[in-house]
């Protein structure tokens, strides 16, 4: 039962960007679209996940004065991974030579290393909780955080551009300003104000 709520308390209760409000600055930099926002929460979660299952495992072993240092070390390993696996396979140019994923998000790959939201899990949690627990954690917060930028490059693109995933659902431009950075904290506040309601009806109940 406490597995579960560590998993599903990210997605709503806890959630990383709408309720926490940590990571805006990926989340407003990456979110112009619901592709980008969604691969920049995937790669976040995959070194949030292996992060936390590494640092639960050696945690014991970490003198507490290298203790920050040392989970920095961790993570950037598993960022280099990911940054390494972008640029394989998400470095193809698209439609009419649009730039490609990796290009667009560019610096906010390698920044996963200081984003608080995973070394925020790896001294809150996975330092003090066992390795499965640490896993759960980290894949509920992780996904909390690319629902979040799913949601909110979702709102930006359809609003910006009448299209969802590239999809076009509208016809013309749509209003330009949501795909530019006065329109992302527009959208942000938007899905906060949801996001509250929705808590405290469930606390309600």
């Amino acid at each position: 039962m406490n597995n579960l709520k560590n998993f599903t308390k990210g997605f709503i209760k806890e959630n990383p960007v709408l309720v926490l409000f940590l990571g805006l600055c990926p989340t407003l930099g990456t979110s112009n679209s619901a592709i980008n926002g969604l691969s920049m929460g995937l790669a976040t979660t995959f070194v949030l996940v292996l992060s936390n299952v590494v640092i639960s495992s050696i945690s014991r072993f970490i003198p507490d004065k290298v203790r920050i240092p040392s989970y920095i070390v961790v993570i950037a390993s598993f960022v280099t991974v990911v940054d390494f696996m972008m640029k394989a396979y998400l470095n193809t140019p698209g439609k009419n030579f649009e730039p490609s994923i990796y290009d667009q998000l560019g610096i906010f790959i390698p920044l996963i290393v200081v984003n608080c939201i995973v070394l925020g899990r790896a001294e809150a949690f996975a330092s003090k909780n066992g390795v499965f627990a640490s896993l759960i954690d980290g894949l509920g917060m992780g996904l909390g955080f690319a629902f979040a930028l799913f949601m909110l490059g979702s709102v930006r693109e359809l609003l910006g551009n009448g299209s969802i995933l590239g999809f076009k659902f509208i016809k013309g431009d749509g209003m330009l300003m949501f795909v530019s950075p006065p329109g992302a904290f527009l959208a942000l506040g938007f899905l906060i104000m949801l996001m509250r309601k929705l808590n405290q009806k469930l606390a309600k109940n």
